[in-house]
């Protein structure tokens, strides 16, 4: 009697394990995730780079010979106006050289006058007359050359700006195209960023640029493209190099210093979404940007990947391809979702409910 009693114990026991065990596993496929839908993207998308600011114009000024410096009348730091004297070489020896090349082309032209007017009364050949065209035509060349030379003993700014650097000083001797003075202007500044090649590529889309300077932070500055080199440098990188606006800005940074440039994409608002960056995931197997789909109507989950654009400063990520303006995501707990589990939608906290402590 004892054993036919035990039995139907023992079954009794396993079959309600079963059963608890399954309303178990049950319960725990249902998880709670915090779900968001995708909206439309209606702000424009830029890519932000770190730039430097740079003097328009930055010379190396020489002189075109060469001789002992005579003067040099600016320092580091003076501020000079376009066609004022910087510097002078002592022009005795280039006067001396003017002096007897004058004298030279006075004689030959007094001769090569009295030639031609001979050759109009047919009193000399033909042959005496190219002599004396070409020779004056020679000393004339070489009188100008030898002008020139004197007049370059002198070095005049080539435009208003500030002197950067002095490099000699009276008394030193110089040789031609040896800088004496640094020198940049005081036109508006240009500035320079390395972009990637993946953006060089994308240059087309390129549309509005903007700048902002640390000093100034309640300040941007509007940009104007000056051009972009075609050739990689060192780094792979291409530099882009910018110029200020013609807009009259309260402060304007000067060169040296570090700013931030912003490249405004024309985009087509139709194509793009945008979703928090909290909801982008890659499967172990894959290194593809993915999310969590939502379904509605079985209350399940499945991944799909997607195409990103850009990350904005609110945190919020933008969608190029994958996802349709109203779907609905997983934005939060993404990692701990498999495929078909079932989701139940996380209710916002009420008004009245601050923390959700109710």
């Amino acid at each position: 009697m004892k054993r036919k009693f035990i039995i139907p114990v023992v079954m009794l026991v396993s079959l309600f394990w079963s059963c608890s065990s399954g309303k178990k596993t049950e319960i725990s496929r249902a998880l709670t995730a915090k779900i968001d839908s995708v909206e439309p993207c209606t702000q424009q998308l830029s890519v932000s780079y770190p730039g430097k600011i740079k003097a328009s114009s930055d010379v190396n000024l020489s002189f075109r010979v060469s001789g002992p410096l005579k003067h040099v009348y600016v320092n580091v730091g003076s501020k000079v106006r376009k066609g004022q004297l910087l510097a002078e070489i002592d022009p005795r020896d280039y006067e001396t050289q003017l002096s007897a090349t004058q004298a030279e082309y006075d004689k030959v032209k007094g001769e090569a006058e009295r030639i031609m007017a001979l050759y109009e009364k047919r009193s000399v050949s033909k042959n005496d007359y190219d002599k004396a065209k070409f020779g004056l035509e020679q000393i004339t060349a070489k009188l100008k050359a030898h002008k020139d030379a004197l007049s370059d003993t002198k070095l005049y700014a080539p435009y208003d700006g500030f002197i950067q650097k002095k490099l000699f000083d009276r008394d030193e001797t110089v040789a031609a195209g040896m800088p004496i003075v640094s020198m940049i202007n005081n036109k508006m500044p240009d500035i320079e960023i390395n972009i990637p090649s993946t953006e060089f590529y994308q240059r087309d889309l390129f549309d509005t640029f903007t700048c902002s300077v640390d000093i100034f932070p309640n300040q941007t500055y509007n940009l104007v493209l000056k051009g972009i080199t075609h050739k990689a440098n060192l780094n792979q990188l291409y530099t882009m190099r910018f110029t200020f606006d013609e807009s009259n800005y309260a402060n304007l940074p000067t060169a040296g210093m570090t700013a931030t440039v912003n490249i405004n994409k024309k985009t087509s608002d139709s194509n793009l979404t945008i979703i928090p960056l909290s909801a982008v995931f890659n499967l172990p197997e894959s290194q593809e940007p993915m999310v969590w789909i939502y379904d509605r109507d079985t209350q399940t989950v499945s991944p799909r990947v997607i195409e990103l654009s850009g990350i904005q400063r609110d945190g919020k990520t933008i969608v190029s391809k994958g996802l349709t303006v109203g779907e609905q995501v997983v934005v939060a707990g993404v990692h701990s979702l498999k495929k078909g589990d079932r989701v139940v939608p996380l209710q916002p906290n009420s008004k009245t409910n601050v923390g959700g402590l109710l």
